[in-house]
């Protein structure tokens, strides 16, 4: 913080606003005085607000930073697992040894859903969309746990958040279970968070399942890696309905479904959709050049990123892991991935990509991963939010135990001004 000034002439009105400086990334100016002069700032999207104050992540989409609590993604993603990670979002430090065991054990121990949830699946139809189940299923919870959802209790913010990260997993593979007539697979506190994701995707009871390594240790990338993204979308929209005071069950499903729109979370869905409609190697040179054709209404999906200008400090590291989950499956020859993998080398060697900074994406990879893996493109976006829970859970902790208050955005009015009612 500083007590520097910004000065700002309404029109023959000076108007000093305080600035404030933040740890790193820039300055800001404190517009809250204008409402006092009678006029507002214009910002759709809220692409130039500071609307908190945090210290949970930081980006630099300039030169490709991406922090966790100071902590960049791609160390993190090398070095630590994804619990390990969410303790660091939800404390501000790393566990000690100690404290990780102690939070490893917490989650496994909730990661059961009360069996009357099982009911809950049974009112959806079996086409529904696994989003769909999962936004109701969590705005359930609440239903629940609603004897210990005292918002002003750190204990019990702090219980929810083990429950959330716990549950979800268990969630995320019912909902898909579901959706093809599969039993439901109860979780197996004898694995890691990530292996049983995957005991309970693909596992059945006639027979004992056990995971990849290779592919539990992509998931848990995968997890890290999306864990959390700064002020986006489905984060502040978490925030706006936590500011209200709503339980923090409604808050999460309400970023669920945010994170369920097309432009938030549905891009490496995407990118699979983009690979489909290519079909086959001998027509990348079309498509390419339709990508390059500023009148083609065809856009390659997974390249470039609209906060990474630089480049997408997640795709290095889900780069690789692509390569050793292909390889480890032994489907460098599938017709889809191959095409994915020549997009893959033009965009990094094309001079129009390169000059663009039009660079494979976090999305990209991780599309490729999934599929690879056998999730089908329906549960991709649920993937995602499971793995965002802990990001939007920590900025909702953040806020309601600090100076909360209730989100209010104000607007340009551009209807009619006021007129007398006539019958037509």
């Amino acid at each position: 913080m500083t007590d520097r000034k910004a000065t700002l002439s309404v029109g023959n009105k000076s108007i000093e606003l305080p600035m404030y400086s933040g740890t790193v990334g820039p300055d800001v100016i404190d517009v809250r005085g204008l409402v006092q002069e009678g006029v507002f700032t214009y910002d759709p999207g809220f692409v130039s607000t500071a609307a908190c104050e945090s210290a949970i992540t930081y980006i630099d989409g300039a030169n490709g930073v991406l922090l966790h609590r100071g902590y960049p993604i791609d160390q993190l993603a090398e070095q630590s697992d994804f619990l390990e990670v969410c303790y660091l979002l939800l404390n501000g430090e790393l566990p000690s040894e100690e404290e990780n065991k102690r939070f490893h054990d917490t989650i496994k121990n909730h990661t059961m859903l009360h069996d009357q949830m099982r009911n809950f699946f049974n009112g959806f139809r079996r086409d529904a969309h696994p989003m769909a189940i999962m936004c109701g299923v969590v705005g359930a919870l609440s239903a629940f746990y609603h004897d210990q959802m005292d918002v002003s209790d750190p204990k019990q913010r702090e219980i929810t958040g083990h429950r959330l990260i716990a549950k979800m997993p268990t969630i995320a593979a019912w909902c898909y279970k579901y959706s093809v007539g599969q039993p439901f697979m109860y979780p197996r506190n004898d694995l890691s968070y990530a292996e049983n994701f995957l005991h309970m995707m693909f596992g059945t009871p006639c027979e004992d399942y056990k995971p990849n390594p290779v592919l539990a240790k992509a998931m848990d990338k995968i997890f890290i890696l999306h864990a959390d993204h700064e002020q986006n979308a489905s984060t502040s929209t978490v925030r706006l309905a936590g500011s209200t005071g709503a339980n923090p069950y409604a808050c999460i499903a309400s970023g669920i479904a945010a994170l369920w729109g097309p432009a938030h979370g549905g891009a490496n869905e995407a990118v699979l959709d983009m690979l489909a409609e290519i079909g086959d190697e001998s027509n990348i040179e079309t498509f390419i050049a339709k990508a390059k054709d500023k009148d083609d209404p065809f856009r390659l999906m997974g390249f470039g990123h609209r906060v990474y200008k630089n480049f997408d400090p997640r795709a290095k590291v889900m780069a690789e892991t692509a390569h050793e989950v292909l390889s480890e499956l032994g489907l460098e020859n599938d017709p889809l991935l191959k095409i994915a993998q020549r997009l893959e080398k033009i965009a990094l060697e094309d001079e129009y990509f390169v000059e663009r900074q039009l660079y494979p994406n976090v999305d990209f990879y991780s599309g490729i991963i999934l599929k690879a893996i056998g999730i089908p493109t329906s549960m991709f976006t649920v993937i995602f939010a499971m793995s965002r829970t802990i990001g939007w859970f920590s900025h909702w902790n953040e806020m309601v135990s600090g100076a909360n208050r209730i989100g209010r955005p104000r607007q340009l009015y551009t209807g009619s001004p006021k007129r007398d009612y006539r019958k037509k």
